[in-house]
């Protein structure tokens, strides 16, 4: 299983608006430039997220994004699922009906061994996924800056931010 950078981009998007008031949101500019990532892919991530309902998107002058959840509701599976899709990343075509020795179609019956076991890991990575909450990952991140770095932080996020015409839909 591969995962791609966009969801790596989104995580660590989704991190950086956890540390904004709930007033505030942040360019995509200014994201992709924390990031150190090319805006416009960026932004295809951030729609992503917006269409999954995780962040809000705001346009104008004052625009920019904002988490749409408190985030402690917010979880790595959904920022996952929001950027790559729920599709299981393992797909049996059944390829015990082929070649020389084929089974038949009575003799598969019961559901493939090898497709069990890919199911079985997927589901299990999906749980460790949905019990990892986007406010561990910004706690996490946070220890691991020190105090000049957190505030460096804090004053980038201050002056970057804006407060969109619109207020974050919760509380």
């Amino acid at each position: 299983m591969k995962i791609g950078k966009g969801v790596e981009w989104a995580a660590h998007a989704c991190t950086l608006l956890a540390g904004l008031p709930s007033d505030k949101s942040l360019p995509k500019e200014a994201l992709a430039e924390f990031l150190g990532v090319p805006a416009p892919y960026l932004a295809k991530q951030m729609q992503a997220l917006s269409r999954a309902g995780i962040v809000n998107a705001h346009r104008g002058a004052a625009g920019g994004y904002q988490l749409a959840k408190p985030i402690d509701v917010i979880n790595l599976w959904d920022i996952t699922a929001a950027v790559e899709g729920t599709e299981s990343s393992f797909r049996c075509t059944e390829i015990r009906q082929n070649g020389p020795c084929a089974m038949t179609t009575s003799e598969c019956a019961n559901k493939c061994h090898i497709a069990s076991a890919f199911h079985e890991a997927e589901m299990a990575y999906r749980k460790v996924l949905k019990q990892t909450s986007l406010k561990a990952l910004a706690l996490n991140g946070a220890n691991d800056m020190n105090e000049t770095t957190k505030v460096d932080v804090l004053r980038w996020l201050d002056f970057h931010s804006t407060t969109p015409l619109k207020k974050p839909t919760y509380k």
